[in-house]
């Protein structure tokens, strides 16, 4: 059988790490449009920050692991079409520009998302940047390290915003954060977080401007300048563009069934809409565990799962992907945060009515030295006191406790459920009521659902 994978990140990875183990036979053919494989995008800020010092490190596998392995790689090699007719892929050297087709008997399609340029004047200047792939990182790298950049400017102020934000900061620039919405962080977190993130930036000299329409990067000599908000100018020596991804998808359309928002029509088992073609990472959507619906959800976390199943499912359909909830987390200098499933500012959306509690506690008993605040906050569906989503902040890293909450989501606990679950108690660790279970309790008593019981 010859396999043929398309893209090296998550998804990619996953499916010829699947593929090796259960079709030993198989002949299995890598396509990376970069000149490396398989780099971790997840790891730049720590690269950038300094405490990864060679990016090579930022890798999950080498061109040379994988030829190990039987693999053949063709790194720099650009798939710009696919024939389902045909069963090949069309194929651009991007070395020697050499163009050819490529044929496959099981094809999967990992192609990813790339950053989303904004429609504004100026985005063709020099210093004008984006961060996402191996590439930009070693750019971003080399401007940090310049000493003649002292002002940057980030638009956008979602993870990569933030990661860039605290990079750049750390090294001692000036940052100025721009974002359209009223807060930073605005599909992650609710205000009642964001506020606090917000005074941390502040504190640590970062100028957040939000709620501000961004109208023209300003160049001079073919260089960034500064940016032109509907409120402001900020001076800035480095630009850099973070308003979110787009499926790479572009060279499909035409070829494979597409969703409005471009991502590939895959089903259940991750089989796109050509036969014996697969798909799998941030060009697809996944089922969102708190609606049922199909969401586009950019997770690593996914990518790897859509990818393990794409690999399997080759022969026949066998192996469907449990729903997610969008669990991801986050640091931002004193602060670390924990966010899954519906939000107050994503409640509308669902489809679903919900309410919420905020809940601010200690994660253990204050008598013992260095016990840190924690905040958090529980959603949950009205009538069936369904849990349907949670956020967590604190200066103590109580980020895992998210993947509890994520599986509370997953397996449709109520907040009564969660309330009394089985948690162990020992005052180095947690309180007598685990401060989960003082979260679910506190929704358990706003929902009325049984007279308070003291805690």
């Amino acid at each position: 059988m010859n396999i043929v994978v398309v893209g090296t990140s998550h998804g990619g990875y996953e499916a010829v790490k699947t593929v090796l183990e259960n079709y030993p036979d198989a002949k299995v053919k890598l396509f990376e449009q970069s000149d490396k494989v398989s780099f971790l995008s997840c790891g730049i800020q720590l690269y950038l920050e300094g405490a990864v010092q060679d990016i090579n490190y930022i890798h999950y596998a080498t061109k040379e692991g994988y030829s190990d392995q039987g693999v053949d790689v063709y790194t720099r090699h650009q798939v710009t079409g696919l024939d389902p007719d045909q069963k090949t892929i069309h194929v651009k050297n991007l070395d020697t520009n050499e163009t050819y087709d490529e044929s496959y008997d099981k094809l999967i399609l990992a192609p990813g998302a790339t950053p989303r340029k904004l429609p504004f004047k100026g985005n063709d200047l020099d210093n004008v940047y984006f961060l996402r792939g191996r590439e930009w990182a070693l750019k971003s790298k080399a401007k940090i390290e310049d000493p003649s950049v002292t002002d940057v400017v980030v638009i956008g102020s979602g993870y990569i915003g933030i990661e860039v934000v605290e990079a750049y900061a750390k090294a001692g620039k000036k940052v100025t954060v721009i974002d359209v919405t009223d807060r930073i962080l605005p599909t992650y977190l609710d205000h009642e977080f964001t506020d606090i993130l917000t005074a941390d930036l502040q504190k640590h000299g970062i100028n957040v401007r939000t709620g501000e329409f961004v109208q023209e990067i300003q160049g001079r000599d073919g260089k960034a300048s500064a940016v032109i908000t509907d409120k402001g100018t900020y001076p800035a020596d480095l630009v850099v563009e973070a308003a979110g991804v787009v499926p790479n998808t572009d060279w499909l359309k035409g070829t494979l069934e597409l969703n409005s928002n471009g991502t590939i029509v895959v089903d259940a088992y991750q089989k796109t809409s050509a036969p014996d073609v697969f798909a799998a990472g941030d060009a697809c959507m996944i089922r969102y565990n708190p609606t049922g619906k199909e969401m586009n959800i950019a997770l690593a976390t996914n990518a790897r799962r859509q990818g393990v199943a794409a690999a399997l499912n080759l022969e026949k359909p066998t192996f469907k992907i449990e729903g997610v909830s969008g669990t991801s987390a986050l640091s931002l200098f004193d602060y670390k945060f924990a966010t899954t499933g519906i939000k107050d500012a994503t409640a509308a959306k669902s489809g679903l009515e919900t309410s919420s509690v905020f809940v601010t506690d200690y994660y253990r008993p204050a008598f013992v030295p260095g016990t840190e605040k924690i905040y958090m906050k529980l959603t949950y569906e009205v009538g069936s006191n369904r849990i349907v989503g949670a956020q967590l902040l604190s200066k103590h890293d109580i980020t895992a406790a998210i993947n509890t909450l994520s599986l509370a989501i997953a397996t449709k606990q109520t907040t009564q459920q969660l309330a009394f679950a089985d948690f162990f108690f020992q005052p180095e660790f947690d309180q007598q009521w685990n401060y989960l279970c003082a979260l679910a309790h506190a929704a358990y008593k706003q929902a009325k659902e049984i007279q308070p019981v003291a805690l």
